[in-house]
């Protein structure tokens, strides 16, 4: 498909730079398509579901992955590097985007302070391989001590990050580190948001998927089939994925708070929708024409034009009903991004193709 299909216009000061207060106070629009849009807030996500639904949260925690430093040659100056973790291949091992990556060759050492890693590799589009002089829990704590919280470029382009970002850019249930970008869906959910769901008879499941950078990366090609997805590691065990099931034949739907926990429950799917354990990567790109297997609902901020997040919005509730919606969120005030608003949105026709 072509990829300007996926454009639209979004002024600049849609876009969220700082979160809702709190948390759960932020708008959601509810969307199902041939139905007119409902305007509703986070905190009425319980009264826009039904009891037995079943919500799946992505329980990853963010790490510091943003590392500077200096690359090191003998004979030569020290110059500036930076390097964006995004894939751990290894307990020393990460895959990273570096700047400036043209300038790095194989076999350089880059210093970030204490911690210090030798270029074991170079792909496309920036992304190097580092084996760092330390591993497992010693080279994460490492990177905890040097490394920055990687704000979105959106965000992080018009401000500092700073202490409150900390806690604002950590979803209240992050239980595993591993993810060099926070699942944003969950960012609106508060303790009292969680007692909601319960009290209306809502089930709560959780997997991991840890998300990578390369969510931000801007999609360059001109048709969606000349675009690479970088994997990213999930979970799913299997006493969770026996639980969706049977919420399923009892009637409940699978309602995957962000997108991330949509791929990786579609990826562990089969054709029938029953969902097995599930441990590795993922490299699901889901654009139109795409046929859900696992998940009902979903919960999602508004993304970015042109991106594999707004074409998977597109193919699960049709590209013209996203872009009514997305057009109402524009015109009424909704926020944008990471830090912004959220919609809840149902399942449109497959048929539903430019």
């Amino acid at each position: 498909m072509r990829v300007d299909l996926f454009d639209f216009d979004l002024p600049e000061t849609s876009i969220a730079l700082r979160p809702a207060e709190p948390r759960d106070a932020g708008r959601l629009l509810v969307v199902r398509p041939g139905a007119a849009l409902a305007d509703r807030t986070v905190r009425d996500l319980p009264a826009a579901l039904r009891e037995g639904d079943a919500l799946v949260f992505n329980d990853t925690r963010v790490i510091p992955a943003r590392l500077h430093g200096i690359r090191m040659r003998p004979g030569a100056p020290g110059q500036r590097a930076e390097a964006m973790l995004h894939l751990r291949e290894g307990p020393a091992r990460w895959r990273a985007f570096a700047r400036p990556a043209k300038r790095l060759a194989v076999g350089d050492t880059l210093r970030f302070g204490e911690l210090t890693a030798i270029v074991a590799g170079k792909g496309e589009a920036g992304e190097i391989v580092l084996d760092f002089d330390r591993a497992g829990p010693e080279l994460d704590a490492a990177i905890a001590a040097e490394g920055a919280l990687p704000l979105p470029p959106y965000i992080a382009g018009k401000r500092a990050t700073d202490a409150r970002d900390v806690t604002d850019y950590q979803t209240i249930y992050a239980r595993h580190p591993g993810a060099v970008a926070a699942p944003t869906a969950g960012l609106h959910f508060s303790e009292a948001l969680l007692a909601d769901l319960d009290a209306a008879g809502l089930q709560r499941h959780h997997v991991t998927l840890h998300v990578g950078a390369g969510t931000f990366l801007p999609v360059k090609a001109e048709d969606t089939d000349g675009h690479r997805m970088h994997a990213e590691i999930g979970i799913l065990d299997a006493t969770t994925a026996d639980a969706l099931n049977a919420a399923r034949a009892a009637g409940g739907r699978i309602v995957a708070v962000g997108t991330t926990a949509l791929r990786l429950l579609e990826s562990a799917a089969s054709a029938d929708g029953t969902l097995s354990a599930f441990s590795g990567p993922t490299d699901i790109f889901i654009t139109p024409g795409y046929r859900f297997r696992a998940v009902d609902a979903l919960v999602t901020n508004f993304h970015l034009p042109r991106s594999t997040l707004f074409m998977l919005v597109s193919a699960f509730s049709g590209l013209e009903t996203m872009r009514a919606a997305y057009a109402h969120a524009i015109r009424t005030g909704y926020r944008f991004y990471s830090y912004g608003d959220a919609s809840l949105i149902f399942p449109g026709p497959r048929a539903d193709l430019p």
